[in-house]
């Protein structure tokens, strides 16, 4: 081991000079006090800093050394710290102040620590006088300032500069950005128009044909209950009264439809959303799916598929109206003896709830606009039907932030799925 020949251990008494000396000739203030808050050591430099002699000082309170203000907070905090002692720099923040003997203050910073002999906790801090360093700042910050006030001069100047060039050319823009307006609003108008005059076609084309269709229905079995008077015509009117009931229902649908629309267009929709439990949601989707049995066609069957985990976030009136809506196009697209498979459950934080059938199916050309208003496709032009359902859902949707989506292969079936984002409620 490597020895250091011209090293001496000290003993304990160089050790205690060492640290006087350490203590009596640092460059900052040391003060040390005791639980009471008395000072019971005082360096050379705090003598220096703050015009007392060590004599002086010796047994007063701290708060001597600090602005007559501060002394009441100053108590507060200094019994708090001698409860929980800890190394700590004081002043984050805000500005600390000293008090010299003539009443003078300075600006300071201070850091607290603290030691323990023989069980009784003393506190030292370390006073370092910053008045040179604040004053700098100052300097500083003044500079600042005043550069700021050059730039911003010399910004508004240029900024006046600009502006009479700008004014130069402005009557010329102001002209090209009114024509340019008003081409716009003409070719607005005109896509309005024309837009305007192909739903009057298409709604007078299904009206004319959705609506005649049940009322002649209607017309034709009422006529032959008339005639249906013996006993074993029974059969008979309950089947015309069955039809006749069917027509009503199928105008009932069509004019909820058309009413549906126009609040939604019109912006009197607005989403009612609530936290629905799992159990409540089963039973609400089991109800509806039972008063929707009355639509299915001879063999015709729903199967229904609960998997939701916890409570849902929806519009409880808006998911009603879109299990009637896609349940009832299941029913009117599918053949006797056909399937229509719902589900429900959660996924990536959407509920998600789904129909699916093996009805007809719509082809890729006419997917693409199944969610317009009045839309048929093209093999479904012999079906009754508004052509608004599916417009509406996606509607709906819109106004609970979620979306839909459609798959379908014709003469295969569809699948139309809606997505409410669970965000919110979590």
């Amino acid at each position: 081991m490597y020895k250091n020949e011209n090293y001496f251990p000290l003993n304990n008494i160089d050790n205690i000079h060492q640290f006087k000396a350490l203590f009596d000739f640092a460059t900052i203030g040391i003060i040390v006090t005791d639980k009471h808050g008395l000072i019971i050591n005082f360096n050379k430099y705090a003598e220096t800093q703050f015009g007392f002699s060590k004599d002086e000082i010796i047994g007063k309170v701290v708060d001597v050394l600090l602005p007559t203000s501060a002394h009441a907070r100053h108590v507060q905090y200094r019994e708090q710290y001698y409860k929980h002692p800890e190394p700590r720099i004081m002043g984050h923040g805000r500005d600390l102040f000293a008090q010299n003997k003539d009443g003078s203050t300075f600006p300071v910073e201070v850091s607290l620590s603290h030691y323990e002999i023989k069980e009784q906790t003393f506190v030292i801090a370390f006073v370092i006088d910053i008045t040179v360093r604040k004053s700098h700042e100052a300097k500083a910050m003044e500079q600042t300032y005043e550069l700021e006030r050059v730039t911003a001069e010399i910004k508004s100047m240029n900024q006046e500069l600009e502006q009479k060039v700008e004014d130069r050319t402005k009557m010329l823009r102001e002209a090209l950005t009114e024509l340019e307006k008003s081409k716009e609003e003409l070719n607005l108008a005109f896509e309005n128009e024309k837009e305007l005059s192909e739903l009057k076609s298409r709604f007078s084309t299904m009206a004319s044909h959705e609506f005649r269709t049940p009322l002649s229905t209607i017309l034709s079995s009422a006529f032959l209950l008339e005639r249906y008077n013996q006993p074993s015509a029974d059969g008979k009117v309950e089947k015309h009264i069955h039809r006749i009931k069917g027509a009503v229902e199928g105008m009932k649908n069509m004019l909820e439809d058309f009413l549906s629309l126009g609040k939604l267009e019109e912006g009197l929709v607005k989403a009612n959303m609530e936290l629905i439990g799992t159990s409540s949601l089963n039973a609400i989707l089991k109800e509806l799916l039972e008063e929707l049995d009355g639509l299915l066609k001879d063999g015709q069957r729903i199967e229904f598929t609960f998997l939701v985990n916890k409570a849902v976030w929806i519009d409880r009136h808006f998911l009603k109206n879109i299990v009637i809506n896609l349940v009832s196009n299941s029913i009117k697209f599918t053949d006797e003896s056909g399937v229509i498979k719902i589900s429900s459950t959660i996924d990536n934080n959407d509920f998600i709830l789904s129909v699916e059938d093996n009805g007809i199916g719509i082809s890729e050309e006419d997917q693409q606009h199944s969610f317009e208003r009045f839309f048929r496709a093209k093999n479904a032009s012999n079906i009754e039907g508004t052509g608004l359902g599916l417009h509406i859902v996606s509607k709906y949707c819109e106004l609970m932030q979620g979306s839909v989506k459609m798959k379908s292969t014709l003469d295969h079936g569809t699948t139309v799925s809606i997505y409410i984002p669970q965000l919110t409620a979590e």
